[in-house]
């Protein structure tokens, strides 16, 4: 999606970094083909413009670089304070345009940035759990992502990953055999939007939005996977909508 580089309603350094991701997502994403044989699926649920979160359950260090080289658009991910206090991983984070988030706590500014992103026309991504899952499994989620979701209105672009748990500096404490040669897949599901109040006009927590969010994480990922929110996964929450590609289209910038 080169679209971007041509619109002159994002500034010229927001153009240059599109550009600049395109050409590192050229090099990228056939070196992880071969390197971790990833596979990725479900590429045409991502609109083509808008802004939207993507949120995604979090296995190892390595999630948040093979999740955006498999988006066509780039992914402005929301990341632990502490990671900037390595000088060459800040560097990095600040060059892929990911920012700082203080973990466990209602960080306003943060927050109120990642809102700014998805006003502008730009994805965000965000790893609900917080931190990398120790069991492989999905952990009950922080309300972080469904706050922005709610502020927002938002469009979600549900989000699996399998197999980098096989990888360095994964989370999962278990001792088990790892695979010589990872086997990384990828899965964007099918956007929604979540509705803040029932049919009754009353609202729905925060807490209830976030179960709404990770189910659909849930019910995409294999039952092993699945962890905390096995037993919600047969079906949707009330809360979830879904618009048509059609419908999207007027919105999205």
């Amino acid at each position: 999606m080169i679209d971007p580089i041509f619109n002159k309603e994002f500034s010229l350094r927001r153009r240059w970094k599109h550009f600049m991701f395109l050409m590192s997502r050229g090099v990228l994403l056939p070196v992880l083909r071969v390197t971790l044989r990833l596979r990725v699926a479900g590429v045409a649920n991502i609109p083509k413009r808008g802004g939207a979160i993507v949120i995604c359950n979090h296995l190892g260090w390595f999630d948040p670089p093979i999740l955006d080289a498999a988006c066509p658009r780039p992914i402005l991910f929301m990341a632990k304070e502490e990671f900037m206090n390595y000088p060459i991983l800040r560097w990095f984070a600040k060059q892929s345009g990911a920012f700082p988030v203080r973990r466990g706590t209602a960080d306003r500014k943060a927050l109120q940035h990642a809102q700014n992103l998805i006003a502008d026309g730009l994805f965000v991504g965000m790893f609900p759990e917080g931190t990398r899952s120790k069991t492989g499994s999905l952990q009950r989620a922080f309300t972080g992502a469904s706050l922005v979701v709610v502020r927002s209105n938002a469009l979600v672009i549900p989000c699996i990953m399998v197999g980098t748990e096989d990888l360095p500096m994964s989370g999962t404490k278990e001792r088990k055999r790892r695979r010589f040669w990872p086997k990384v897949r990828v899965v964007y599901g099918e956007p929604f939007r979540l509705a803040s109040r029932m049919p009754s006009g009353e609202r729905y927590s925060l807490d209830e939005l976030t179960d709404a969010m990770m189910i659909e994480i849930a019910r995409m990922l294999p039952p092993q996977y699945r962890g905390v929110y096995a037993d919600l996964a047969t079906q949707s929450h009330p809360a979830v909508t879904r618009e048509t590609t059609d419908e999207l289209a007027p919105a999205a910038r």
